[in-house]
């Protein structure tokens, strides 16, 4: 899922020929909507064997689309490997997160300083 959330330009396309497209029934809370409809997409690109399936939304045009993005960056990543674009946002992201994690550390400990200063100093 955290694939199709980012444009990337430099992506590999894809041709239509190369993709196998099915229909299902989807899983998970939904009751009768879920149940009668065939609205889950599985796309299938041929010549890796990479398999996405989204029933993100209601709408089969919206999931086809949904999943023909994120098909086209989990190629790209399976092609290009840590050259892909996808790859440098995934880490960048990682690296920020660690990043935000690390300061929040250092907060807590200067705020934990600070108290045990403050204790010192009303006795």
């Amino acid at each position: 899922q955290a694939a199709g959330k980012k444009n990337s330009l430099n992506l590999l396309g894809l041709t239509e020929a190369e993709l196998e497209e099915q229909f299902v029934r989807g899983d998970g809370p939904g009751g009768q909507a879920t149940n009668k409809t065939s609205n889950c997409v599985v796309l299938k690109h041929v010549p890796s064997g990479i398999v996405v399936k989204c029933h993100q939304t209601r709408s089969v045009e919206q999931n086809r689309k949904i999943a023909r993005k994120i098909l086209q960056e989990k190629v790209d990543l399976f092609y290009k490997g840590e050259d892909s674009d996808v790859f440098k946002e995934k880490k960048a992201a990682e690296k920020k997160k660690q990043e935000k994690k690390r300061r929040a550390k250092e907060n807590l400990e200067r705020k934990k300083q600070f108290k045990e200063m403050l204790q010192l100093d009303s006795k």
